[in-house]
């Protein structure tokens, strides 16, 4: 076998299957339809019905199966291992998943209530804890799991341009990463992190063109970064490719920060 050969067979996801929370748009999105070009079945998560189906389209045309688990990933508490239990059922085994839903609610600190709070850090932090914890139980009984937790920058760097709630959330993401990373990898079972930088995507959809040109030119790359960019990150992850990487975070921020 080539090089180019091994590369390749470690980096397909043939027989795969993934959940994968947060794919109506974005960086779910993204991640969906690069998993299925790289031969994975895909259980996607998300509320807009019209958007879902039409990343569920798209993966069926790659030749790949899809599988729609549409709802709020924080409405209820078993909602999260209802959906794992909905993925084994019509797939058989979960290989993968990815923890990309999430929001945010700008507010000053002063500003922000409570109920802000909560909300933030629920879907964005518990529910991807819930999820773990549901799918856990299904990889430690193959001895192999491959979970990757999508994160942010502001996880390692605090930005007056970002929400408190949503940065503490991002940054509990991290811990919870190399937790359980620490706890599972004797099972087989890898936990990663990525950060993404300035990323242009739903959540970023009210920044004006100046405020893309400053954020560019503060990137050593000149340019900000675009859901595909995240999803070959999340890929790798979750591929062979990454067969000695575990608990890690890994920047895609185009060299905003580095560590």
């Amino acid at each position: 076998m080539t090089i180019k050969d091994s590369i390749l067979k470690n980096y397909s996801l043939s027989g795969k299957v993934a959940l994968i929370t947060g794919a109506s748009r974005g960086i779910g999105k993204a991640s969906a339809l690069l998993f299925a070009s790289l031969g994975a079945d895909i259980a996607v998560n998300g509320r807009n019905h019209e958007l879902l189906s039409e990343t569920a389209e798209e993966i069926e045309k790659m030749d790949r199966k899809s599988f729609i688990l549409e709802g709020d990933i924080s409405s209820s508490e078993d909602f999260p291992k209802k959906m794992v239990d909905k993925t084994i059922k019509k797939f058989g085994k979960i290989d993968i998943l990815v923890n990309n839903a999430g929001m945010v609610i700008k507010k000053d600190f002063l500003e922000m209530t409570l109920e802000d709070w909560n909300q933030v850090i629920n879907v964005n932090l518990t529910s991807a804890m819930l999820f773990c914890q549901a799918v856990l139980p299904y990889m430690i009984e193959k001895k192999y799991g491959k979970i990757v937790n999508v994160s942010s920058l502001v996880a390692k760097q605090a930005r007056l341009s970002s929400a408190p709630s949503y940065g503490s959330s991002k940054a509990g993401m991290l811990y919870l990463t190399r937790h359980l990373a620490k706890e599972f990898g004797p099972s087989g079972i890898y936990v990663n992190a990525v950060c993404p930088g300035q990323i242009v995507a739903y959540m970023t959809r009210n920044w004006t063109e100046e405020h893309k040109k400053e954020l560019a030119f503060e990137t050593p790359l000149r340019r900000l970064g675009y859901p595909d960019d995240v999803a070959k990150a999340i890929s790798f992850l979750s591929s062979d490719l990454s067969s000695y990487v575990n608990g890690e975070s890994i920047n895609v921020n185009g060299g905003y920060i580095m560590d």
